[in-house]
């Protein structure tokens, strides 16, 4: 590829260094700079004020693309949520993750799409654009046959929410990344790189990120993520998609890394990227 798109990092993938030790920012701030990585995609401030945040990145030399913030912060604090991140300069804040009693399908959906409605046009007067990051509940049929992840976006017009596809979260619902990507074409701005493999059919996929959901027993495979080129994703349909469809970052993510450490795990996603020419 003669093109390609700036590369980010999604800072929850490497919380394990920064939730206990915030002073480590900075230090784990240029090991991402120094493996080619150009931005990063946050997830909280780990006890670090905003102005400090936004002095370290710019110290290093990355740029604070977006955020994902949990709903309930932006439903409850939305005015310090837009001051925190204004100041740290992100473009996008992103939903992140729905509870299961606000997902498709449920009492509580329609209530999110009016939520969502209103903070992303508040945001946007603010000169910031909402996004939502899917997972693969989100491919629910609905009543008039389609995929619940579309009818969010049908539902909330492109004014108030863009899209960031989970490019991992969409093959596991049984879906063609690239082929979503390229659907969305205007409509998403980022797109997370995420590799995993998946053998027969495992439960509790959603205990992997953190998630405190009911026990599943009788395990029926195995599900782990791994660094981009690392698991079962075909990457250059994907980049290719992505570039075609007018986004302007991929974001790698990888929220577990087992027994690799997770700066380790990030600088093997960066090699492989870049064996690919980005």
């Amino acid at each position: 590829m003669n093109e390609n798109l700036p590369v980010a990092v999604q800072v929850y993938g490497l919380r394990d260094l920064l939730e206990e030790t915030p002073e480590r920012f900075e230090e784990v701030m240029c090991s991402v700079k120094e493996m080619g990585y150009q931005g990063v995609e946050l997830a909280g401030l780990y006890g670090l004020e905003p102005g400090e945040v936004k002095r370290i990145l710019d110290k290093v030399g990355l740029t604070p693309i977006s955020a994902h913030v949990p709903l309930v912060d932006m439903i409850e604090t939305l005015e310090q949520v837009i001051r925190d991140y204004k100041e740290i300069g992100v473009q996008y804040i992103v939903v992140p993750y729905l509870p299961e009693e606000y997902r498709p399908l449920t009492d509580g959906y329609e209530f999110v799409l009016g939520k969502m409605k209103e903070i992303g046009s508040t945001l946007r007067e603010n000169g910031i654009t909402l996004l939502y990051h899917n997972h693969d509940f989100e491919f629910v049929t609905m009543p008039d046959g389609s995929f619940g992840f579309d009818d969010i976006y049908t539902q909330v017009p492109a004014t108030a929410l863009q899209a960031e596809p989970d490019t991992c979260w969409i093959k596991v619902a049984g879906q063609n990344p690239a082929d979503y990507v390229k659907k969305y074409t205007g409509r998403c701005p980022i797109v997370h790189l995420k590799d995993f493999i998946k053998k027969g059919s495992p439960k509790n996929l959603y205990k992997l990120i953190g998630i405190e959901t009911e026990e599943q027993t009788e395990e029926g495979g195995v599900f782990e993520f791994r660094p981009v080129g690392f698991g079962q994703q075909l990457w250059e349909p994907i980049l290719t998609a992505s570039l075609e469809a007018g986004a302007g970052w991929v974001i790698v993510e990888q929220d577990e890394h087992y027994d690799l450490p997770s700066l380790e795990a990030a600088r093997r996603s960066r090699e492989y990227l870049k064996i690919l020419g980005w």
